[in-house]
């Protein structure tokens, strides 16, 4: 029997569990290498496809990450590599095994929204949240009004059907974008504040669309003249779960301060912390009908929002020894957490594009499929961001054709095809949507990552150049300044 004794152990059980209850292996490929026989356990071959995976990611991280693609696109090929294109060894079928893979996803994306919310540290008053805010509504319901005339007029889907799969590939990817996303807090880049929030945020925005989609279907209750549909799904679900996280991400973590100001030698688990923090913020929201993404999204936030420049600021002059234990904990527990939560997204990633390279059969290499992930990645997307942040004067020219490149698809559209299947939608339906959707994600997979790399770079070195000549020229004018002027009022940046 397993003892779930300390937190090793309790993911060994959990992995075990998966392994025996949802993932199914072909027994005819079931070989033991000792005597030849089929008879090796669904569990052990599940241990040594996740254990040797993350020993060749340790061993092999630094050579990997010379290369110019993601781990996304390493973990998708060994998924492939054990499905049926392969060896031919796991079969994961999403009619059979869909509210494994909803919960599974799930998880994955609110580790990952939760870890986007540590990372972002402005005030929500500065303009940067505004063209997070456009790119995660506007934006999106332009995504979604665009696949779902497309869908209607040339699938000849239903409008029900139509809008669905419009919501469904809508949301940018906050796991497989972590690449893009803010690489620190305190990092100064409007890009990766643009593309993290709007990862953040649009995968609550995207929810009320995709139960519109099932209400029009019949499967979600849309109330009279759809009031249900606007006042809970629509207004309720996210408002309610921006202050159900907010609150709680306050409330949290400025108790657990007070409690480590009054027992300064107690053992501190700030694991426990953000495990506690992530499952209480999507829990309350969930049972007050809220948003539970954009709750864990909020608390993320929340809780960064205790590390203020200021407090900062005053442990790096002052020094540890020398502030109050509360300035200490309030500077580095956001730190804390995020570092663990980090480790977290980074093994959420690794089990489901895996689980999703396993699950691609030959009908996702229809023509419908490749028209409409080329159609959603090289007309919809830099059309939808053009319309909406075209005269925006927050980020720059270049920045913007970044953004309108950069709506990488995933884990967030896997989720979402699951709830929607697990709703019990027609099969046929199901089926062409999921083909479509895996299209989309594989092939964002693909592209996304071999041009973000060199991409990235190429920004990075943009990006020096500007702000060293953005200093020679701050340098310059401090210098024909009088020195009594300098002294008096100095030049603000």
């Amino acid at each position: 029997m397993l003892k779930l004794d300390s937190p090793l152990s309790f993911q060994r059980a959990a992995t075990w569990l998966i392994a025996r209850r949802h993932v199914s292996f072909l027994p005819e490929r079931r070989l033991n290498f000792c005597t030849g026989q089929d008879s090796m356990d669904i569990s052990t071959i599940w241990f040594l496809v996740v254990g040797a995976v993350f020993i060749a990611m340790a061993g092999f991280s630094s050579w990997v990450t010379k290369l110019p693609l993601t781990t996304g696109i390493v973990y998708a090929l060994i998924g492939v590599g054990i499905g049926p294109f392969g060896i031919d060894i796991l079969v994961i079928d999403l009619f059979r095994h869909t509210e494994f893979l909803e919960h599974v996803t799930e998880i994955a994306v609110v580790i990952s929204l939760f870890t986007a919310g540590l990372k972002l540290n402005l005030p929500l008053t500065d303009p940067q949240w505004r063209l997070a805010v456009l790119l995660a509504t506007a934006t999106m319901l332009i995504n979604v009004v665009l696949v779902a005339l497309a869908a209607h007029f040339i699938l000849d889907f239903s409008p029900g059907a139509a809008l669905l799969l419009g919501a469904i590939l809508s949301p940018t990817d906050p796991v497989l974008a972590s690449d893009v996303q803010m690489d620190a807090a305190d990092q100064r880049d409007r890009l990766r504040f643009a593309l993290t929030a709007e990862g953040g945020l649009n995968d609550a925005t995207a929810f009320p669309f995709v139960v519109l989609g099932l209400g029009l279907l019949g499967k979600h209750e849309l109330g009279s003249y759809a009031g249900r549909w606007l006042g809970m799904d629509l207004i309720w679900s996210f408002l309610g779960g921006v202050a159900i996280g907010y609150a709680m991400g306050i409330g949290v973590s400025r108790f657990i301060v007070y409690l480590r100001q009054q027992e300064r030698d107690s053992e501190k688990l700030d694991d426990f912390l953000t495990l506690g923090l992530i499952a209480l913020s999507y829990g309350v929201a969930l049972s007050l009908q809220a948003s539970g993404f954009i709750a864990v999204f909020a608390a993320g936030i929340a809780l960064r929002s205790l590390s203020r420049p200021s407090v900062r600021m005053e442990l790096e002059e002052k020094g540890k020894e020398a502030v109050t234990e509360k300035t200490k904990e309030m500077a580095t527990l956001p730190e804390t957490v995020l570092s663990f939560n980090e480790q977290l997204e980074r093994v959420a990633e690794v089990v489901v594009v895996i689980i999703l390279g396993a699950m691609i059969s030959r009908d996702v290499f229809s023509n419908a499929s490749w028209i409409f992930a080329i159609g959603l990645m090289f007309l919809v997307r830099p059309l939808s961001v053009g319309l909406v942040i075209a005269r925006n004067k927050t980020v720059s020219t270049f920045q913007k054709r970044y953004i309108a490149w950069l709506g990488i698809r995933g884990i967030g559209s896997l989720y979402y095809l699951a709830y929607a299947v697990n709703h019990g939608i027609e099969e046929v339906v199901a089926k062409t949507i999921a083909d479509i959707t895996f299209g989309v994600i594989i092939l964002s997979i693909v592209v996304h990552g071999f041009s973000v790399t060199p991409l990235m770079a190429i920004y990075e070195k943009r990006l020096k150049a500007y702000r060293t000549r953005l200093t020679q020229r701050f340098e310059r004018r401090r210098g024909l300044r009088p020195p009594a002027a300098r002294h008096t009022k100095p030049e603000q940046d």
